[in-house]
């Protein structure tokens, strides 16, 4: 593990939720994904939510996915509120603040959300509430599903962010990328129109090509980056008659997740 009492303060964090991403998919794709698995595999863990806006709270407050495992002691987790109750781990990152993005605002980070999927469009006041975390929070309808080239068009509005951003400045940048939800069956030329696990398989392999730019450039920041990548939750195409997700399904619950650094 590491020790985030480290990283916090010395290091840039940029954290990458793969909306609706599959962990069987996201193994599967493994040896397709060099920016996502240049340094190793997806570790499998559970999430704290079956649908994005469930997840997302549990994950600005700390409780990112858990390993699947029923070995308590590695269930060790990298931020942590303070006067919580919880037990803590002394690598454990303690923030005083209802949330981590807030506690890193603290530490003097520049917080910074590009949205995706629907929760994220701001379009409505429940659209507004995970955004809000964030100091600056963006979103186009380019950046959602219905664009073959969401991503593209997310990383490039980071970049011009980077681009413009002081080197002295902490950033914590969160992103939530849109283009593995569904639809994503027109990542396949000349597919039905139905979505599926080789779609999203496509769509993954889409999002790894895209975010190899996102990387390059954090890598010539001032300081190192923590990155931590992994989905929300899962979808079910069709096992044991369930279709997509905010249900109690092994498909829906087991999720990749990522940490390195770059």
């Amino acid at each position: 593990m590491m020790n985030m009492n480290e990283i916090v303060g010395t290091h840039d964090i940029l954290m990458i939720t793969l909306d609706t991403l599959r962990y069987d998919v996201a193994k599967l794709e493994e040896d397709n994904c060099p920016h996502l698995c240049a340094s190793g595999g997806w570790e499998k863990r559970h999430s704290p939510g079956s649908f994005t806006y469930a997840a997302h709270h549990a994950f600005f407050g700390g409780f990112l996915p858990t390993p699947a495992n029923t070995d308590k002691d590695s269930h060790i987790r990298l931020f942590h509120g303070k006067h919580s109750g919880f037990r803590t781990h002394p690598y454990t990152w303690l923030f005083d603040a209802p949330d981590i993005v807030s506690g890193l605002a603290q530490e003097g980070y520049r917080t910074i959300c590009i949205g995706g999927v629907i929760f994220f469009t701001k379009k409505n006041k429940l659209a507004k509430v995970l955004p809000a975390y964030f100091q600056e929070s963006y979103w186009r309808m380019t950046f959602g599903v219905t664009n073959p080239r969401s991503t593209e068009h997310q990383v490039n509005h980071a970049l011009q962010l980077l681009d413009g951003a002081d080197l002295e400045q902490r950033l914590f940048l969160f992103l939530n990328v849109s283009a593995i939800h569904g639809p994503n069956h027109y990542f396949i030329p000349n597919h039905i129109r139905k979505d599926s696990i080789e779609t999203q398989r496509a769509a993954l392999r889409y999002v790894d090509g895209e975010l190899g730019r996102l990387f390059a450039a954090f890598r010539k920041r001032k300081r190192p980056t923590l990155c931590l990548v992994f989905s929300d939750h899962g979808t079910a195409y069709g096992e044991d008659g369930y279709e997509g997700h905010r249900l109690a399904h092994e498909v829906v619950w087991n999720v990749p997740y990522r940490e390195f650094i770059l």
